[in-house]
């Protein structure tokens, strides 16, 4: 049978290893470009407080809105429709106040001077 081939012949032989353009166990070098040494890598903990101390009225905030929302949904399972419509106010209060200080702590750390 001269028309058939074996299915050896029809799988490509494997070939060496091709040229690979880069070396993805180091970071790109980009002409006109010098990235900034990591100082070290935070854990979230550490990152966490950081952020807390440069701006720690967002996690007063962030608490107050899931404070509100909780004891809201709280008072409206108990059927106290009143309290828990107060407290859905104020969890859209606590949100207004979370964005706020998150706007005013990117405008502050844009002015800041860089080091």
């Amino acid at each position: 049978m001269a028309g058939t081939t074996s299915v050896s012949e029809q799988t490509p032989k494997s070939s060496p290893p091709a040229f690979v353009p880069f070396d993805f166990s180091q970071p790109p070098i980009i002409e006109g470009f010098n990235p900034l040494p990591r100082a070290k890598d935070e854990t979230f903990k550490e990152k966490f407080l950081r952020k807390t101390k440069e701006n720690p009225f967002v996690p007063i905030g962030c608490f107050g809105t899931a404070a509100a929302l909780i004891y809201g949904l709280r008072a409206f399972n108990q059927g106290k429709t009143r309290q828990s419509q107060l407290l859905m106010r104020g969890r859209i209060f606590a949100q207004g106040f979370t964005v706020v200080a998150i706007i005013v702590g990117v405008f502050t750390t844009t002015m800041k001077p860089k080091q």
